[in-house]
């Protein structure tokens, strides 16, 4: 099955991916032949979440591209506030809208949205599980400023467990040949055992620290994340990890001269702010790129009749998933979906392991 929805970049072909990359390119060198391509369409961003980059950076696209936008950034605004299903809610606007990009704290949500909305569903952020478009703006800045998405040395540092952004870049890079990775976290916030077993079936190398001192040294790529408050159960654990992992001058003198310091940002301590001026702090460029990658994201979509993205062979599953974090568990009316990896049943919403 094939579908016009961005739920997980990692399940493209990097055939695809590049073609995404190229688009953004021309639009990049050429940005007033797109201010009419998405005359007359509308993009309905529904942020069950707060966002500032993500959401804003989807609305300026659209409006760049000629459309026009509507949606919510508070869902105490509107009828999710009356207890309104996520179903409905989605059924609804996708009458409105002629694409849909969503953001919401439970892990899954963009999958279960894409089944009811009859338009494209682009995945902004789903709890800890993805964020592919934040992804999409992180393997625009490598092309455009390391000239390959391959051969990269990749330091991943911070909340590795809930890191949405991370787990994105991971399974997307492991896509291209000869990349490895230095997974740079305490204990308490290492990445999830599905990560490994996709760094691994993709014969990729990759190293465990727990010092960012150490690790910095031979890396061609930094990709720092804040911890994430909002994750934790409570602030008393929050607060014995927030500040373990800090990027400063003295460690940044450890690092190569051609290594870059990428972030999803919002930065909260963990880049010390002298560091801003230094050539390899590309956080704030990179954001501007991830503009670009929405705009041609938006335009293969809407517009590119060959431009499919490949679904999981996915079933009805006698299995439930367990996952407390997963949109089935506040969604009950949603099928039991489910896909075999490596001989596990996977659930189809959140990819944790069901059996």
């Amino acid at each position: 099955m094939f579908d016009k929805n961005l739920i997980d970049l990692s399940v493209m072909s990097t055939k695809q991916i590049d073609k995404i990359i190229r688009k953004a390119k021309k639009i990049m060198q050429s940005p007033a032949d797109y201010r009419h391509a998405c005359d007359g369409k509308i993009l309905a961003t529904l942020f069950y979440e707060p966002s500032t980059r993500t959401q804003m950076s989807f609305q300026t696209a659209m409006l760049k591209l000629g459309g026009r936008t509507i949606g919510f950034d508070n869902p105490m605004n509107s009828s999710v506030s009356k207890g309104e299903s996520l179903k409905d809610t989605i059924t609804i606007v996708g009458e409105y809208a002629d694409i849909i990009a969503i953001r919401h704290p439970v892990e899954g949500t963009a999958a279960a949205a894409s089944l009811y909305a009859g338009v494209p569903v682009i995945n902004c952020g789903d709890g800890g599980h993805l964020h592919p478009t934040q992804t999409l703006a992180d393997i625009i800045t490598l092309s455009c400023e390391k000239g390959r998405l391959d051969n990269l040395r990749v330091g991943v540092c911070g909340d590795l467990l809930n890191g949405r952004t991370v787990h994105s870049l991971i399974k997307t890079l492991a896509k291209y040949p000869n990349n490895s990775f230095v997974l740079i976290s305490t204990k308490e916030l290492s990445v999830p055992l599905y990560v490994i077993d996709i760094l691994e079936k993709n014969g990729c190398k990759y190293e465990i620290s727990h010092s960012l001192a150490d690790a910095i040294t031979d890396l061609d790529v930094l990709y720092m994340t804040r911890i994430q408050r909002e994750r934790f159960a409570s602030e008393e654990d929050y607060q014995a990890q927030k500040n373990v992992f800090v990027l400063d001058k003295e460690k940044l003198d450890k690092a190569r001269e051609d290594m870059i310091i990428l972030h999803p940002l919002p930065r909260v301590n963990e880049i010390t702010v002298d560091i801003d001026d230094d050539p390899r702090a590309l956080y704030f460029k990179q954001a501007q790129y991830g503009m670009y990658g929405r705009m041609a994201l938006i335009l293969l979509l809407l517009q590119d009749d060959e431009f499919f993205v490949e679904n999981r062979p996915f079933v009805v599953s006698n299995h439930h998933c367990n996952n407390p974090k997963c949109i089935t568990q506040q969604e009950p009316y949603l099928p039991n979906l489910s896909y075999e990896k490596l001989g596990m049943v996977m659930c189809g919403y959140c990819d944790k392991r069901m059996d």
